[in-house]
């Protein structure tokens, strides 16, 4: 008998360095295929695979080698956020007004939304945060307050993030669409629009039908053009700095059906005021002077006032919920407020450059060199930014054994049968997760920066070399 239990333990010693060993061999080769191909003859890659329990180096090809992450920089930025704000962490906006309420109802001041970063307000994604939702709990809190008309006007605080939106590192290009919207301490619908239009024949201009919601603070002029069947959207939005004219450029295809593009708020904290402002009108509840933002007012040499009584405070939902539609969707607003919002829980200034001050600082606590985090950016989209697969893999390791981990794992996509997130700016195409090998818990991380051909035919020959974790 205890030859037999000998015998299997030998058995079973002898298959877990057979799995072990093949594993390594596996990947050496399909990543060796992969860097031969014609696709990736001028570009970088490397590829980074650890076991999830020990953190030990299963596989790695060039795994110190800083390369543009795109959008997995946003498991860095989620995993930070829950470990240093904590997976019940809540924005909280505050909602009232200074001055005086006459007798007749009439309010002699201000009201004022005071934001705190929040990044969902008014976003349809959650019940609770949706643009209906809000601006009826608004109305409710006047009402509750006895104000019938306000002799001032409805401000959209949003100081506490400063004046700078866009992170340094962003391209022109980006910047005026709905995924390069910047950030704001007041946001409001994600900090986008939708711009509808007609398409016709080939080559004839594009002309704009209306906006989603209606923007009559703006003028927007269309220089598109009606692109062949099957050449997809190529239309961008341009919004100079302080402008109030937008323009759209390039093609869209005259096959495609939704025939539309979102386009990103050039103040949100402007729109939330105009938004309720033209609620408590239509209400009869009549607004006497126009909205303002921090940025209008700051363009008059003024300051907003302080709220001196507070009607109501908005909470956002749960830092693992706002997580879940942050990496599922991968919303680059999301995590540029998040790392905003990791400066400030450490008390400096909410700004990018301190939230990048901060992680790189948190992880160095934990034996990482900032140097293989060079980031610019919380979301991925600076092409800019420099990560080692080898970081990226040791921070999804690290998470593994953490209270919150099944939240940050629920909030990864699957893409080729495996949970793990992707990102893809100019020719750069990247994906890190989890996948588990014959019972074996691994993560890992893989980029491709600069290929050429078609990003279709790229992602095929990354999914055969990552299908050997299977």
């Amino acid at each position: 008998m205890k030859l037999h239990t000998k015998c299997l333990l030998s058995l079973l010693l002898i298959y877990g360095q057979a799995t072990a060993q093949p594993l390594e061999q596996k990947l050496q080769s399909a990543f060796g295929r992969l860097q031969a191909d014609s696709q990736c003859k001028y570009a970088s890659l490397s590829l980074t695979v650890l076991d999830v329990k020990t953190g030990e180096k299963v596989f790695a090809a060039n795994p110190n080698m800083g390369l543009a992450t795109a959008s997995t920089l946003k498991t860095i930025t989620t995993i930070t956020a829950f470990n240093l704000l904590g997976k019940d962490f809540q924005y909280q906006t505050q909602f009232g007004y200074n001055g005086s309420i006459a007798a007749d109802g009439t309010l002699n001041g201000d009201i004022i939304i005071k934001g705190s970063g929040d990044p969902t307000l008014g976003s349809w994604r959650y019940e609770n945060t949706h643009e209906g939702h809000v601006l009826t709990m608004m109305v409710d809190a006047l009402r509750k307050a006895g104000i019938k008309k306000i002799n001032g006007r409805i401000i959209g605080d949003d100081s506490i993030f400063g004046s700078q939106s866009i992170p340094e590192g962003w391209i022109w290009m980006d910047i005026g669409n709905y995924y390069g919207a910047g950030t704001s301490g007041l946001c409001w619908r994600e900090n986008q629009f939708d711009i509808k239009f007609h398409t016709g024949r080939i080559d004839s201009p594009i002309s704009i039908t209306h906006e989603v919601p209606a923007m009559p603070y703006l003028t927007f002029k269309s220089e598109l053009v009606n692109a062949p069947a099957g050449t997809g959207d190529n239309a961008y939005a341009f919004l100079p700095v302080g402008g109030k004219v937008m323009y759209l450029r390039g093609t869209y295809a005259q096959d495609k059906e939704k025939k539309s593009i979102s386009a990103a708020l050039p103040d949100p904290a402007y729109d939330a005021a105009f938004r309720l402002a033209d609620t408590l009108r239509r209400l009869g509840i009549n607004v006497s002077n126009d909205p303002e933002s921090t940025g209008t007012l700051t363009a008059k040499g003024l300051t907003p006032p302080a709220i001196a009584a507070n009607l109501i405070t908005l909470l956002s939902p749960r830092l693992s919920h706002i997580i879940y539609w942050l990496n599922h969707k991968s919303i680059n607003l999301y995590a540029e407020q998040l790392l905003k919002t990791i400066a400030w829980k450490a008390g400096k200034a909410p700004s990018t450059g301190n939230g990048v001050d901060v992680e790189q600082a948190f992880w160095k606590t934990r034996g990482i060199d900032p140097n293989s985090l060079n980031i610019v950016d919380g979301s991925g989209l600076s092409p800019g930014d420099r990560v080692t697969t080898l970081t990226l893999a040791t921070i999804l390791q690290s998470a593994r054994n953490e209270t919150w981990f099944n939240d940050f794992y629920d909030s990864l996509p699957v893409y080729n049968d495996m949970h793990m997130k992707s990102g893809s700016i100019l020719n750069v195409l990247t994906y890190a997760g989890y996948q588990t090998y014959h019972g074996r818990e691994l993560c890992f991380s893989i980029m491709v920066n600069n290929y050429s051909g078609s990003s279709k035919a790229i992602k095929e020959k990354m999914f055969r070399v990552l299908d050997e974790l299977k």
